[in-house]
């Protein structure tokens, strides 16, 4: 009756993964309709461009597959639409999309397109944060995370190009965040000033982006972050003092501690259920679990019914997620931990601190 027994556990497993599945499908599908519902998000500043931008510059990182076709197509889409012939930039292993960015905006561009992943959305924010020059987005990378959380599509390039023309322009925070000190024989920048659209980390989700498989992910997409995550269930807690604006440090224990601008990640995962992209802060959530792998399958399931509105606030959980906002965030570890700005690794930290940098990039959105 052995196999019996393997088959039933088995079934019982598979029939709950699937139940989580639906759930955080039909949670994202509810979090949508309610924005919808809710009416345009506030637009904390509306800057002024034609209604249909003349010059459109395209910041492209050709490694991504489909650049090639890209191209022409952007150039069909202007003539299409009566505008002027695009100008096309490249990115480079030394520079990603910064440079090329700027160029663009000297060379008169009123919309500067980010074509490629979160690595090259950074870089051309970079470039267009404190400007009046918006940015327009095509997703092409793994995660596409500032698309997803600005309800541009990662699936239809017809649709994201038309927001270009149809669209309005948005002007959206920034969070920025800089290591003050990393871990010994680190030898990171500790003056250098890390921009991020979506979220910040360090910890558990930071030594997850930092190990991943560079070829499993372009053959599975975001399912490789769950899959390197699987080696650091079991990992140790780590001990962190966390100061937000101007309140007394706080002493606590925890997995991970996020600061983001928006919350939706691949996989219809909402993490910061709260968090709005033009509301001049950052919101915070500092991610716990004790007790193993029912820990971990309690702290999911919180991040599954916090999608719903539901939040559990008893002290007593093995699984729990703290949320707070503020303005400016510094956290102090022992030893050091991994840290990462919108999925790029930065290296093991001892002490960091993100800010935010109220409506300072323009974002041409549905």
């Amino acid at each position: 009756m052995e196999w019996q027994v393997w088959l039933g556990i088995a079934a019982i497993v598979i029939a709950t993964a699937a139940l989580v599945v639906a759930c955080v499908v039909w949670s994202q599908q509810a979090w949508m309709r309610k924005r919808q519902a809710a009416g345009p998000v506030r637009v904390t500043h509306v800057q002024t461009v034609p209604t249909t931008p003349r010059r459109i510059a395209v910041v492209a990182n050709p490694s991504k597959a489909g650049v090639d076709e890209l191209e022409a197509k952007v150039k069909e889409f202007c003539a299409d639409n009566d505008l002027e012939e695009p100008r096309w930039y490249e990115t480079t292993i030394e520079d990603p999309g910064v440079g090329q960015a700027r160029q663009a905006v000297e060379d008169g561009a009123d919309i500067v397109l980010a074509a490629g992943g979160d690595g090259t959305v950074r870089a051309v924010a970079e470039a267009l944060v404190g400007t009046r020059t918006p940015m327009g987005l095509v997703p092409m990378g793994t995660g596409n995370l500032l698309a997803r959380n600005l309800d541009i599509s990662v699936t239809s390039l017809d649709d994201a190009l038309d927001v270009l023309v149809t669209g309005r322009t948005r002007a959206i925070d920034v969070g920025w965040l800089r290591v003050a000190q990393f871990a010994e024989g680190d030898d990171g920048d500790t003056s250098a000033e890390h921009l991020f659209l979506v979220i910040a980390g360090l910890g558990f989700d930071a030594a997850m982006v930092a190990d991943t498989d560079a070829d499993l992910k372009k053959r599975v997409g975001w399912v490789a972050y769950f899959v390197a995550g699987l080696s650091h269930l079991h990992g140790r807690r780590m001990r962190a003092r966390i100061w937000l604006d101007d309140a007394p440090p706080a002493e606590t224990r925890l997995r991970s501690l996020l600061v983001g601008n928006c919350g939706l990640l691949p996989g219809g995962i909402i993490l910061l259920p709260d968090a709005v992209v033009d509301d001049g802060v950052l919101d915070v959530a500092a991610i716990d679990t004790r007790g193993g792998m029912v820990g971990w399958a309690q702290l999911f399931g919180e991040v599954v019914m916090q999608n719903f509105g539901v939040r559990n606030d008893l002290p007593e959980k093995l699984g729990r997620i703290d949320h707070a906002k503020a303005r400016r965030v510094r956290v102090r570890v022992t030893g050091s931990e991994q840290a990462q700005v919108d999925g790029e690794p930065l290296g093991r930290a001892v002490e960091l601190e993100t800010w935010v940098q109220p409506a300072s990039l323009h974002v041409r959105t549905p």
